[in-house]
């Protein structure tokens, strides 16, 4: 009986500590090309939460993209609920220089306001700042810490 306590005792605990993991730490997997040649379609990362305030320049991060707005201003709602993760390097933050190439897209700012950022990804046909101009420091995921190649190997 007591191996049997302590036995749920050590899974109800390992429960809660990976809960907490799951809270502070992500996996992401890399599908599109956007961030070749550092990143692979297939290459996993290890996120780290955090929000803008823990960002800096050049690091890669993971947020959503900005949500579309209607002409008249109006936010459009999403036809489907599930979020598409962007993995890109941040360009600026707020307070930062926009760079001339993403100006057009943020309505001509010349500074990068509070909870915004600029994002690039590193090849030349990612769908970026330069396009879609601010993302809001909303809508991050977090900061890649750690990348491995490839697919993780199935058991």
């Amino acid at each position: 009986m007591i191996g049997l306590l302590t036995s749920v005792s050590v899974l109800a605990a390992s429960a809660v500590l990976l809960a907490r993991l799951r809270r502070r730490w992500v996996l992401v997997t890399v599908s599109g090309t956007s961030m070749t040649p550092t990143l692979q379609p297939g290459d996993r990362l290890l996120v780290r939460r955090c929000r803008i305030t823990g960002l800096k320049v050049g690091d890669i991060v993971v947020l959503e993209p900005p949500r579309p707005v209607h002409p008249r201003g109006v936010v459009v709602a999403r036809a489907r609920p599930r979020t598409r993760w962007k993995v890109k390097r941040v360009v600026a933050l707020p307070g930062d220089r926009i760079p001339v190439s993403a100006r057009a897209a943020s309505d001509g700012r010349e500074t990068v306001p509070e909870n915004s950022l600029i994002v690039f990804g590193d090849a030349g046909e990612s769908h970026d700042s330069r396009q879609v101009g601010l993302y809001s420091g909303d809508r991050i995921l977090g900061v890649a810490v750690r990348r491995r190649a490839g697919p993780l190997p199935r058991p």
